[in-house]
């Protein structure tokens, strides 16, 4: 028989948490989910080293992860409608598939939660050279603090303050996209027939799906409007429309600056290189080039706060639902009095994060591309299960094409687990297998007052 999570009852929870504020709508969880898309960043950020891998194909590659995502996107706000929780995937898998499942979901976003971040905060560096010269990793691990400090704040405020941010990365990449477009160097033919070298080698389609997962990664981000579903007003409406609109926005935002630079490089050598920034001294003049690189890498900052304020809600969630010893529970589900946030999650995430600038990004990217893909892969299959039993009746959003477009989700998102590099995936299997030891000794005998997934009233 099936262990499947239910929502706990009050005898189960000796102490309930303070619970988070419904204080915001569709706008305000756009702004919020779109700046933890970051499209700044990821363009600046993740696509450079994709351009290095797949060339001018870069943007067919992100246009197909996208069109991959927008099955994902379905299945989200399906289970994030019929099970609106902070915890996101885990809560939403735990309730329709079972614990273990919930369980496997919670440490895949964890490794999110805690490896994203950094990853986009070491690129703050590349960006400051006009500037000033500082080292990646110390200019990660304070912009991580930096973030961490500004995710300690009201959860209204952060909306506006990141939407601001949001509007100056916006003009940057307009900025980028009008030079590329207007010193084209190629025929727009190039974005369907793509090459990565000079001279010209057609890049094969092997490569093309390997680098989906990356161009995952680049997209990640519009699903975490589930995080923030127990602070929506009406979740069951705000989570699914938050979903879409993140995703088509970013997407566009990313795939058209993408054009502008596969057609505006100056060769092959130059825009499989990935020094943006040098591409737009070069199409414009200094004092543009610099204006660029600043508003970068305030999007970085920007992505960064946005980051860590989903991301405790995360943990906060796994502390509500009871995953760890009774003390670390208290603490991570500590709420704050004066701005209702989760402080003690807060403060994990954030310096978590500027610890992990030191270590290496090659490696925390490839995991990375990894753990996107297979926590896509287990929200797509979750799907398959919530419509079944005591879910079938209950209010939620029902996308269109169940079963059949989950279960194509599934496969692609299999294949292209089983193209990423042999190392990434041994780390998070290592991961995985720990989780499992984990489940195994402490929160599996332990099912009426450990890992007892919840799921607040509207």
């Amino acid at each position: 028989m099936t262990d499947t999570a239910t929502p706990a009852k009050a005898a189960l929870v000796p102490t309930e948490p303070r619970r988070l504020t419904r204080s915001i709508g569709v706008f305000g969880g756009t702004l919020l989910t779109l700046s933890c898309l970051t499209p700044a960043s990821s363009l600046f950020v993740v696509v450079p080293p994709l351009l290095g891998e797949t060339g001018t194909g870069t943007a067919l590659t992100i246009a197909l992860a996208a069109l991959l995502c927008i099955g994902v996107a379905l299945c989200y706000a399906e289970l994030g409608t019929l099970v609106p929780s902070a915890g996101g995937e885990y809560a939403m898998v735990g309730i329709v598939a079972g614990r273990f499942a919930g369980w496997m979901m919670f440490v895949l976003s964890f490794i999110i939660v805690l490896i994203i971040p950094p990853v986009i905060a070491l690129g703050t560096a590349d960006y400051l050279h006009s500037v000033m010269d500082v080292d990646p990793r110390v200019a990660g691990a304070v912009v991580m603090l930096l973030g961490t400090l500004m995710g300690l704040l009201n959860l209204r405020a952060n909306a506006w303050i990141t939407g601001i941010f949001l509007v100056l990365e916006i003009v940057a990449i307009a900025v980028v996209a009008f030079l590329g477009f207007g010193n084209a160097q190629r025929p727009a033919s190039v974005l369907v027939n793509p090459t990565v070298t000079d001279p010209v080698e057609p890049l094969s389609t092997v490569t093309i799906i390997a680098g989906l997962a990356v161009a995952l990664f680049v997209l990640q981000g519009f699903t975490t409007a589930v995080y923030l579903s127990e602070e929506m007003h009406n979740p069951r409406r705000t989570v699914v429309r938050t979903v879409l609109w993140t995703l088509g926005i970013g997407a566009l935002v990313v795939i058209i600056p993408v054009i502008a630079i596969t057609l505006g490089a100056p060769d092959i050598t130059t825009l499989t290189g990935g020094d943006i920034a040098a591409m737009v001294t070069g199409w414009s003049n200094t004092g543009v080039g610099v204006f660029v690189s600043l508003s970068i890498a305030l999007a970085i900052i920007n992505a960064v706060i946005v980051m860590v304020i989903q991301n405790s809600r995360v943990l906060y969630a796994s502390a509500r639902d009871r995953a760890w010893p009774e003390v670390v529970n208290r603490a991570f589900s500590t709420v704050s009095n004066r701005f209702s946030s989760p402080w003690v999650s807060t403060l994990v995430v954030g310096i978590g994060g500027a610890v992990l600038c030191f270590v290496p990004v090659e490696t925390l990217s490839g995991v990375t591309s990894v753990v996107v893909a297979a926590l896509y892969l287990g929200v797509a299959i979750a799907t398959l299960t919530g419509r079944r039993g005591e879910h079938r009746g209950k209010p939620a959003w029902r996308m269109a094409g169940w079963p059949v477009l989950p279960v194509l989700i599934a496969l692609v998102l299999l294949y292209v687990v089983a193209q990423q590099a042999p190392l990434d995936l041994l780390i998070t299997l290592g991961v995985l297998v720990a989780a499992t030891v984990y489940w195994v000794a402490y929160l599996r005998p332990r099912p009426a007052d450990r890992w007892v997934v919840t799921v607040p009233t509207e």
